[in-house]
């Protein structure tokens, strides 16, 4: 397993040869290769279930119904919000650093580092939810749970109701955001397998996680600029996408628009087509083909079976949400999302 120090090394190296990539699509990633078992695994230390009952019964709800509201109007929404979990949770932790706006004191926060900026979506949606959330109960619900119910939530509505899981909270939000530390936690779209298993090691999360994680891809949109070094079609890659997809996205770069859908079969569906997609090279990050590799292509072709994806799935945004979880010790909980108290 490579080191912390090596996947930053080689992040940067490769970053040296694209540093115009910027992704808006998103997030990716979890759980062994066997069915993980039916019931609810404990949750991550100081994280419990139905944390809020006591204190503001009722807050998933009002989480929920804002969710379903935001994406009936813009099913996109649905995908920023996941993606925001994940981005969030992979730089200093699920602690809702991902959110705080630059003020005098610190005038580059993570919203604001590569490949955030710019790209992110959800805040306002987040913003909404939290305003809901002090008029009923001031004070009381932390801006990183908000985060991990709302992209539990959306990955809910975006499966058409079929991936359902229950998220444990208690996260206090965090007082440190800096867009230093995005570029190096992050996994980059032309980031190769060994690259990818570091990063993900990194923070607790091994090979089949993050191959189960990148299905996330099946919903979301990409920039045009973040797949650029698989275009033009190179035909002597045995990753490069098939001749028809790549005339298909090099028409719709060129047609003016600067995204593309990740899946452009069921592009606002949250199912295991990813990994159709990753077999047939119609896939659009050097990240996603990545995955055809010997090491991890039994995993994808495991993950072909949509009941096991479900499953992983599940498990893998869960155990995600547990990743450097802060306390009353170390955290706050913020009367505005944007703004540390």
């Amino acid at each position: 397993m490579a080191s912390d120090k090596l996947a930053a090394l080689a992040l940067l190296v490769a970053l040296l040869g694209c540093v115009a990539c910027t992704c808006q699509a998103s997030y990716g990633y979890p759980y062994p290769s066997s069915v993980p078992a039916k019931s609810t695994p404990p949750a991550a230390p100081a994280l419990s279930y139905a944390y809020y009952y006591k204190t503001c019964k009722g807050a998933e709800k009002i989480v929920r119904d804002v969710v379903q509201a935001e994406i009936k109007r813009n099913r996109g929404i649905g995908a920023g919000l996941i993606r925001l979990f994940f981005h969030d949770c992979f730089v200093q932790g699920c602690d809702a650093s991902v959110l705080l706006d630059k003020t005098q004191a610190n005038e580059q926060t993570e919203k604001f580092g590569l490949p955030n900026i710019g790209s992110l979506r959800g805040f306002e949606v987040i913003d909404k939810i939290k305003t809901k959330l002090e008029a009923k109960c001031k004070g009381v619900v932390s801006c990183a749970d908000i985060v991990a119910y709302a992209g539990r939530d959306a990955t809910y509505f975006l499966s058409n109701k079929k991936v359902y899981f229950e998220m444990p909270a208690g996260r206090y939000d965090g007082r440190i955001s800096s867009a230093n530390e995005t570029l190096f936690n992050l996994p980059p779209p032309f980031a190769d397998v060994t690259l990818l298993e570091a990063m993900f090691a990194a923070k607790g999360l091994n090979l089949d996680e993050m191959v189960t994680l990148s299905g996330a891809h099946t919903v979301g949109i990409s920039h045009c600029s973040s797949f650029g070094d698989r275009l033009p079609r190179n035909a002597s890659d045995p990753k490069a996408m098939n001749s028809r997809y790549a005339k298909s996205v090099t028409r719709k770069c060129k047609s003016g628009s600067s995204t593309v859908d990740q899946d452009i079969y069921t592009p606002n569906t949250l199912d295991n087509r990813y990994y159709k997609n990753v077999l047939n090279h119609e896939v659009l990050f050097t990240s996603d083909a990545a995955l055809e590799s010997s090491k991890t292509k039994y995993l994808v072709k495991q993950n072909l079976k949509p009941y096991l994806w479900e499953a992983k799935f599940k498990q893998a945004m869960r155990k995600m949400g547990g990743i450097g979880v802060k306390t009353s010790a170390n955290g706050e909980i913020r009367k505005n999302c944007r703004l540390i108290n």
